[in-house]
């Protein structure tokens, strides 16, 4: 073989082997090419997933705070109404209740009456500018009694005598008893009758003064004349 062929041969063999150690650089390349791009296509995947969900979780929070904000102010704004309404409520009330009447604002006379025998009409009238309640019977005190008479449990109302201004209410008494059999019979000339706010009222009674026995009696505090001398 001659020396011309020899390095042709060489030259062929060598240009061989660089070509196979430049395809596999490159075919190292590609791979971590390919190895890097993945690798920084999951990183981004995951952050974007991760991004997203924190996104979804903070989307959700806001609107939970935004919920519970537009509940809770609801219910102030609620509880608010409410208690002034209940507030509102409770004035109304005490304001529609009348206080007691007074001996200042309420006017007693005593009348004799022919029928029945032996009774007395009380009547109240309210000459005060407020509406009032009486007390719920008279507490007659004649003279200088120790003790009130007993009132008719029969004649009591439903409800207190209430008196606007002007208006007024009835008691009737039962002075004595109409054959005379009762004991410690009496003529008395002072009537006193006192109010639930500790005024007293005196009331005047006929010159000659009324007769009055152990069957003397009071009837509740009436808003009609003629049920008050029922009894």
């Amino acid at each position: 073989m001659s020396a011309r062929t020899t390095r042709v041969r060489l030259f062929a063999a060598a240009t061989v082997a660089l070509a196979a150690l430049s395809l596999t650089a490159c075919e190292d390349g590609s791979a971590t090419g390919l190895r890097t791009t993945s690798a920084s296509s999951d990183t981004t995947a995951q952050t974007g997933t991760d991004g997203a969900a924190s996104g979804d979780t903070a989307a959700k929070d806001t609107a939970s705070a935004g919920t519970n904000g537009a509940n809770g102010a609801a219910g102030t704004g609620t509880d608010t109404a409410g208690k002034q309404n209940s507030t509102t409520t409770e004035n109304n009330a005490d304001a529609s209740i009348p206080g007691d009447c007074s001996a200042d604002d309420v006017e007693i006379t005593a009348t004799e009456v022919s029928s029945p025998i032996n009774h007395l009409l009380l009547t109240a009238t309210n000459t005060g500018s407020k509406t009032c309640s009486l007390p719920t019977y008279p507490a007659a005190r004649f003279g200088e009694a120790q003790s009130v008479p007993p009132v008719v449990e029969a004649s009591k109302p439903q409800a207190l005598t209430t008196l606007e201004p002007g208006a007024s209410g009835y008691a009737g008494v039962l002075l004595s008893a109409g054959d005379g059999s009762a004991a410690n019979g009496r003529t008395e000339t002072a009537l006193t009758i006192p109010f639930d706010d500790g005024s007293v009222a005196t009331v005047s009674l006929p010159a000659a003064g009324v007769h009055v026995d152990d069957s003397l009696s009071v009837t509740y505090w009436l808003t009609d004349r003629a049920t008050a001398l029922t009894y």
